[in-house]
Order: structure tokens, then sequence, then C-alpha cells
């Protein structure tokens, strides 16, 4: 056969992942993983998290929203970008996979439009997407963990005794509270993950792995009535008329691409669509990471932790554990840092001096690049420093959004670049607490993996393997997500009998890149014990000042909004 022949024999399948603020398109060939090319469309609109777009009306703190079309343009212009750099043949693709941040809820209505393009509904903030960062929901998971934890649900044990203020429930119910119009006019709760699948096959199936993590669905159930009642007697049947739709499994198919979607994207009608999926999640088997005890961080503006394991246990602080959840025939756990990336480029934009920025222009770096350098030559506890990684909360192990950040041991003699670094090093230690969570609970972690963004930053990743005292093995793709879907695309094509065959012909690792060194790690154990001290004492209640604090800046800003208007 020759080689014209064989390239025109090759089948393809597309993976998108869609992020915090942009969405990217990678065509990937189905016999061996190989990434043909790739594109990017950032998200017109981005985060709306002080200001609503639509009317200019400022948002109150906490809050993070996007508006759901900015994802159907991903589907307009980076795919078809995508297929036309790979100049293969769009009749060679076999199938669509995608993936999503979570939680992330999409009021509908019973077709699928969403509530912020019905007339009437445009000015008004409940109507549009709440993105996973979306904190204001903090109120309504405080009063669901409390009813639940009073009741004895036996669900909560499940996703490790609170239930966070980024999911499904907590976010419905700040909905009904808030804006009851909106509520009532809203037919469907739905994650953007399943709701972009529904836009490219015209069939609305909730995916199984948001279902149980985020959806409190456990064994085949939702929080009962009863329960939801106790929490407001309007959201007694939220699961029922709002959330409750047949579930698909993670690598099947939930319908084929519609005409519609066809012309959207340029690939042919009728290919399979893979159910839904997480970003985080779906990255495992392209990081051929499936087995249990290979805990994989998907390191980016967040980081999410997942991991398989053959038993069931309950993990203090864990986001969740479902059966299935990443893999058939395996539990699936998962827990998570709300703020790494964005940390360090909030650092960046508001605390690193010009001079710094022009340093780094001359020197040809990134300013991240150029930080990172100043700081690494110095010796592990050198800077003084010791910080807390809660700018956007705490996700794993607290499950609080109400705590915040901290830098403790500034002088007049602080450098920019030893605060960037105490950051770096914060975040370690913030994973170190919940694989220590993990192995407490006897769901040991025995290889740390990680994927994402971030781990292009080599400084950071030793950093990871000597505050965790464990080898770091990277995954061998810059697209981890896009071709973790690519992966599932292929499976519900029927190209492979399933996600862990594709995984195992698609995915790529990179064992052991990083070990960790003996004397670096001695050293951060000391620093880690000064971090575990703090965490404590401002996460675990003998302390509550930061509460305090975030209580002041709502009642501020809510002061400030209303003087403002009345003038």
């Amino acid at each position: 056969m020759s080689k014209h022949t064989e390239q025109e024999t090759e089948r393809y399948v597309i993976g998108v992942d869609y992020g915090t603020l942009s969405g990217r398109a990678v065509v990937v060939r189905v016999s061996d993983g190989q990434e043909i090319a790739s594109a990017v469309h950032e998200y017109p609109h981005a985060v709306m998290d002080t200001v609503l777009v639509h009317t200019g009306a400022t948002l109150p703190p906490d809050w993070a929203l996007q508006v759901p079309a900015d994802y159907v343009e991903v589907l307009k212009i980076a795919v078809p970008a995508a297929l036309r750099a790979a100049a293969i043949d769009p009749a060679q693709v076999i199938g669509i996979g995608t993936d999503f941040t979570a939680c992330t809820m999409v009021p509908t209505l019973a077709d699928g439009t969403p509530l912020n393009e019905v007339p009437g509904f445009e000015d008004r903030p409940h109507s549009y997407v709440k993105l996973w960062r979306h904190h204001a929901a903090q109120p309504q998971a405080d009063r669901i963990n409390e009813l639940a934890a009073e009741r004895g649900e036996s669900w909560l044990a499940r996703y490790g005794g609170l239930i966070s203020s980024e999911w499904e429930f907590a976010k419905g119910l700040e909905l009904l509270e808030n804006d009851p119009a909106v509520y009532e006019r809203m037919d469907h709760w739905v994650e953007a993950a399943d709701w972009i699948v529904w836009q490219l096959s015209g069939r609305y199936v909730r995916n199984a792995c948001t279902a149980g993590y985020k959806g409190i669905l456990q064994d085949g159930e939702y929080p009962s009535p009863e329960f939801l009642a106790g929490l407001n007697p309007d959201f007694e049947r939220f699961a029922l008329d709002k959330v409750a739709h047949p579930i698909g499994r993670l690598g099947d198919a939930a319908g084929t691409l519609s005409a519609q979607a066809a012309g959207w994207t340029g690939l042919p009608e009728g290919i399979a669509v893979a159910v839904g999926n997480v970003d985080a999640h779906v990255t495992a088997p392209a990081a051929q990471a499936v087995a249990p005890g290979q805990m994989v961080a998907i390191m980016g503006t967040s980081t999410c932790h997942v991991m398989n394991s053959d038993v069931l246990a309950e993990v203090p602080g864990m986001c969740g554990v479902v059966d299935g959840g990443i893999l058939d025939g395996l539990y699936g756990y998962e827990a998570g840092q709300s703020g790494v990336g964005d940390i360090f480029a909030w650092y960046v934009k508001n605390q690193v001096p010009a001079r710094y920025f022009a340093a780094a222009e001359e020197a040809g770096q990134s300013i991240h690049q150029y930080l990172t350098d100043l700081a690494a030559p110095a010796q592990v506890g050198a800077h003084g420093l010791v910080a807390l990684d809660w700018q956007s909360g705490n996700r794993s192990v607290l499950v609080d959004h109400e705590v915040s950040g901290l830098i403790l041991g500034q002088t007049l003699a602080t450098q920019a670049e030893e605060g960037y670094r105490a950051l770096l090093e914060s975040t370690a230690f913030g994973t170190r607490m919940i694989v220590e969570a993990f192995e407490g609970a006897g769901v040991p972690v025995t290889e740390f993996i990680v994927a994402g963004g971030l781990l292009k930053n080599p400084f950071l990743m030793q950093t990871y393997s000597d505050v965790l005292r464990l080898p770091i093995s990277t995954i061998a793709s810059e697209q981890g997500p896009a071709l973790g879907s690519a992966i599932h695309a292929a499976a519900a094509a029927g190209a492979y009998a399933s996600v862990r065959e594709a995984g195992r012909a698609m995915g790529k690792l990179n064992h052991a890149v990083y070990q960790p060194n003996p004397e670096s790690a001695d050293a951060y154990d000391l620093l880690y014990a000064e971090y575990a001290e703090l965490y404590d004492y401002f996460g675990r209640g003998r302390n509550n000042v930061m509460h305090r604090l975030r209580a002041l800046k709502r009642a501020g800003a809510l002061a400030t909004r209303t003087s403002t208007e009345e003038n």
C-alpha cells in the first residue's frame, strides 16, 4: 500500500477542550493518538466576574458568569481551523468528543435555549452560565451541609462530608432564592459539559461523571424531595423537575452529529458524538493513568486531582467518589484546588513592579519564567515566607470558599520573586494535604502524574516532587484534556472496544521525569509543618477571621453599590 493510500485510509477524531477562558480543538489520529493539528478560540466575553457585559451592571463579590454562545463559537471557529491545519479530508473523521470545566451550569428552556437568550431575561445575571468558580452560593452550600449532617444523609460521606458551593445543588438553591422568576422559567439545570453535546447532537444526555461528582447522584438516586423541602419548600422538586435526566456512560455515544452542527464544524453529519465529560477526568486515559493509585493532577488555572481505586472509602474533603466516574469497573475519586495558576497570575498582575516586566522583556522571557529563574537558586526556606493557597478559596480538603489567601513572613526586604516562589510552594503544600488525606483514608497514592499547562515549569514540578516525596510523571501531550476527549470519541465511534483500550493505544506518558531531592524534601518538611499549622488555625475554626472579613467585604460592597445607585 502506498503512503498516499495509507494516509487516505487513516481515521481521525476531534477532541474539544473547553477551558475557563478558551476552547481548543485537536485533530487526533485514531491508530496511535498522534495529534495532527489544533486551534484555539478565546471566548469573546471571557469571564464576567465584576460587570454583566450586556447591561454594564456591577456584579456582587464571588460571582463568575459566562455566555453560552461563546462555547458554540468554538465549534464554528476552532474546529474548522484545526481541520484546515490538519489538511485531512473531513470524511476521515469518525467522531467528536468534548470536555468542560465543572461544575459549570446553564439554565435552559426545554429545547436547550439558554435563558440569557430568552427575550426579557438578558439583563438578569442569574440567567447566564454560572462558571465553576462562581462561589456566591456558599451560604446555600452551608445550609445543605448542615441539614445533611443533621439528618444523617448517607450520600454526604461520598463527598468527604461537605458539598461545595461550586456544585449543582448549591448554585440551584442560590438561583431559586435570588431570582425566583428565572428559576420558574428554567426547565433544565444543565452542566455545560452536557449542554455542548446537546448542541452537537440535538440530544440532551447527562454524563455519569458530573451527575455523580457535582449532581449528588449516588446509587442511582438524588437527594430526596423531603431533604430538599427542608432547605426551601419551593426547592422540593428541584432534582425531579430541573436536574433528573437519562444518564450516559462515559465513552458511549450520546448521539450523532446533527446537520446544524455539521454546518458549524465542517464535519460529516452522522458521526459519533461522545457523552460529555470533565476536563480532569477525561485526561486520565490520555495519560495512561487509569490503574488504582495513579493520581492525575490537571494543573492549570486550578488543579483537579483524579484517581481510580478498587476500594470504596470516605476521604475527608474529597470532591466525591463515583462508581465508574472515570472508568467502568473502578471507583473514581476527585479532589481539587480552586486556585493554582490563577494565583500566580493574580500575583503577577497585582503585586509585581513594572521593572520586573521590563527586565523580563529584555531577557526575552515571560514574566512567570523570569520570576521563577530569579527565585529558583535560593535554598528552601531562604525567603522566610510561607503562604496559604486560598485566594480562590479551598476546594479540598476544607471545602470552604470563605477562606482567603495569606503570605506570612514578609519584611521590607522581601522581593517579588520570593513572594512568587512562596505561592508556588503553597500550591504544592495544598496538594500534599490532599495526598495525605487519601492515604489516611486507606486509598494510597503510588504515582503522581501531572497534565495541564503548568507542567511546562520544571522548577514547579521539582518542587512538587520534593514536597510530596514522590516521583512526578508527566503526560506526553500538551493537550491532555483534548486528547482524552478524542480518546472517548474513538471509543464512542467503535474504533476501540472501550476507553481503557483506546487509552492504551492513544494515550501518552513519561514516567518518573522528576525524582525527589532528599535534602530539599527534608527542608520542605519544616515549611510544610508551618503551612499545616496555619491551615488548621485559619481553616478549621480556631480563628474564623477570614470568614468575618468576607462578610465585611460583602456588606461594604453592597453599601457602596446602594450609595452609588442612589446618587
